[in-house]
């Protein structure tokens, strides 16, 4: 079954078409205040989620799959609002870098250029089932992603969610982070020197894993048998950050079984904080670099 997933995650595709902007709520950066900072030097970034979707049907007009991918558009903008189309300074230029970066992930999402492919395999499932004479439900691919935002980061939180047909669809968590002031994607793994974070999240999550959690985590014995070396990789899963703190989430298959549901575990920025390196700190905002 895990081979299954391996594969069926070469299929995260992506769409394009009209976006209808929506802007993300949250925790966005202040604009400097220093009254003697250029308002042309001054800049902030604006995160809005934008839909793209499209579908396909067979020549009977019978639908055969579609998608609808949200995903976040990064704006950098002066202290008045207004988009930064061309730089006038150093501070703009790096805005705009980063600005592209950030998008260029998800640009990849909205190019569609493995649809038709997807296409293809549903028109010849059609085929088959109608064949055998077997109820026909169209291919459908979602991602919903939520956004976290303060003056250093922006943390994105995805739920991808797959129907191709089979016993039942399929879901997985996403999550990606970004580092505003140096223009980069990062991992956990940066948050710390040397490993001690990474034992000491594998040795929360263990903790956290043999309780009832309220938000429906099962507890280790519902696992597979080696649940624990699977945590101890926890820096490969999904791991995004929110107002609380950092969360570590594993997709159904990937900590237990499909009935399971996902494994969701939060850790505190207070209970973080002692783990982190002096970037780290100041990368999530706790204390200055």
């Amino acid at each position: 079954m895990r081979t299954l997933i391996a594969l069926l995650l070469t299929l995260l595709l992506t769409g394009c078409g009209a976006a209808t902007m929506t802007m993300v709520t949250g925790s966005p950066p202040p604009a400097a205040s220093d009254p003697e900072l250029e308002e042309s030097e001054t800049v902030r970034y604006e995160v809005e989620l934008a839909q793209w979707s499209d579908e396909a049907k067979a020549e009977d007009g019978t639908l055969l799959a579609s998608y609808t991918f949200q995903l976040p558009v990064l704006t950098a903008v002066r202290e008045d609002g207004t988009p930064i189309t061309e730089t006038r300074n150093e501070a703009e230029e790096q805005a705009l870098s980063a600005a592209a970066a950030f998008n260029e992930k998800f640009g990849k999402w909205a190019a569609a250029e493995e649809f038709p492919e997807f296409v293809a395999s549903a028109g010849e499932d059609l085929t088959q089932r109608r064949e055998w004479d077997v109820q026909w439900t169209p291919y459908e691919l979602t991602l919903d992603c939520t956004v976290y935002q303060t003056d250093r980061i922006i943390s994105v939180a995805g739920l991808y969610y797959t129907n191709t047909g089979g016993a039942h669809p399929n879901t997985w968590q996403l999550g990606w982070n970004f580092d505003l002031e140096e223009g980069t994607f990062f991992g956990p793994e940066l948050l710390a020197d040397g490993t001690e974070l990474q034992e000491a999240v594998s040795g929360e999550i263990i903790r956290q894993a043999q309780l009832w959690l309220e938000d429906g985590t099962v507890p280790a014995e519902g696992y597979w048998e080696d649940y624990e070396a699977i945590i101890a990789n926890w820096t490969s899963y999904t791991v995004s950050f929110d107002e609380e703190g950092m969360v570590v989430i594993f997709s159904a298959y990937e900590l237990a079984p499909y009935a399971a549901g996902p494994q969701t575990f939060r850790l505190s920025y207070d209970w973080l904080e002692p783990h982190l390196s002096a970037h780290g700190r100041a990368l999530l905002g706790l204390e200055a670099e």
